[in-house]
């Protein structure tokens, strides 16, 4: 897997969405390749942080019988449940110090793809003087593309790291991947 090259600056932030211990191989809801996204995310986490850009991780973070689950009459299997293993980060992910973690996806009756729903991370970026944001992490074809077209949405540039995330269904990297070139993002090899 290449590296993707950015050159980060004090006024970016890298978000690393859903690098979750049920997202990955061996978890409730799998991507197929989550595991092998770690080294390349934790080597552009350090290259951001040594630019003094921002690092945000995001979590999928649900309640108990949560309304996107099967038995609730959800799309999705149990998954990401609060403070199970499962909704830990993946254990070799490397955070540097300071990386800021914004939880989705918290109330019993609503569900949230995007970091940015019901966060407050808009403002949050805004306030800290983000104008260009970086999208890796899983899933490509669902909470990765929920966050880059909701910070597109929110007024930033937006670069979607294409080699640091997978899609849930395999065929349909292309697809989102022009979707979110229409939207207006960069997706950087």
């Amino acid at each position: 897997m290449t590296q993707p090259q950015v050159t980060y600056r004090p006024d970016d932030a890298l978000l690393i969405v859903d690098m979750q211990n049920d997202f990955c191989e061996g978890g409730a809801l799998p991507v197929a390749g989550g595991n092998a996204l770690v080294p390349g995310i934790n080597s552009q986490a350090q290259a951001a942080r040594e630019a003094g850009a921002l690092v945000i991780a995001s979590r999928d973070w649900h309640p108990v019988d949560h309304c996107s689950f099967e038995s609730q009459g959800g799309p999705w299997p149990v998954h990401c449940v609060q403070d199970t293993p499962g909704a830990a980060f993946h254990p070799e992910l490397q955070f540097p110090d300071g990386t800021i973690k914004v939880s989705k996806g918290t109330a019993f009756d609503r569900d949230a793809y995007s970091a940015f729903d019901g966060t407050g991370l808009a403002d949050f970026l805004r306030h800290r003087g983000i104008s260009r944001v970086m999208v890796c992490g899983l899933a490509m074809d669902v909470c990765v593309r929920a966050t880059t077209l909701d910070a597109l949405k929110a007024g930033f540039t937006t670069h979607l790291l294409t080699g640091l995330t997978e899609p849930v269904v395999a065929d349909q990297r292309e697809a989102c991947e022009e979707e979110l070139r229409e939207a207006g993002c960069e997706v950087v090899a």
